[in-house]
C-alpha cells in the first residue's frame, strides 16, 4: 500500500468516524477510535453492500468511499452501544 492510499484510508475513516459519531448520537471515541471505527465500518460496508446486492452509490470514487464506510460505521455504533449498555 503507497502512503497516498493509506493517507486516502485514513481520511475518509476519519470523515466516516466523525459522521457515525454525529448520527449515533453519544460519547465518541476520540480522533484515533473515530478513525478507526470509520476504517472498521468501511470494511463492514464492503463486505456488506456486496452482499445486499448494493453497487456503487456515486460515480465519484472518494464520496463514494466516504458515504459506504459511514454506514458502514453507523452500524458498527449501533451494535457497539447496543453491547456497552
Amino acid at each position: 500500500m503507497s502512503p497516498e492510499s493509506l493517507i486516502v484510508w485514513l481520511v475518509i475513516g476519519l470523515i466516516a468516524g466523525w459522521i457515525a459519531g454525529k448520527v449515533v448520537r453519544g460519547t465518541g471515541f476520540g480522533l484515533v477510535g473515530d478513525m478507526v471505527v470509520g476504517i472498521v465500518g468501511a470494511v463492514i460496508a464492503g463486505w456488506l453492500f456486496p452482499q445486499l446486492g448494493i453497487g456503487a452509490i456515486l460515480h465519484n470514487a472518494f464520496l463514494n468511499g466516504v458515504i459506504s464506510a459511514a454506514v458502514g460505521a453507523i452500524i458498527l455504533l449501533v451494535v457497539l452501544r447496543l453491547f456497552k449498555a
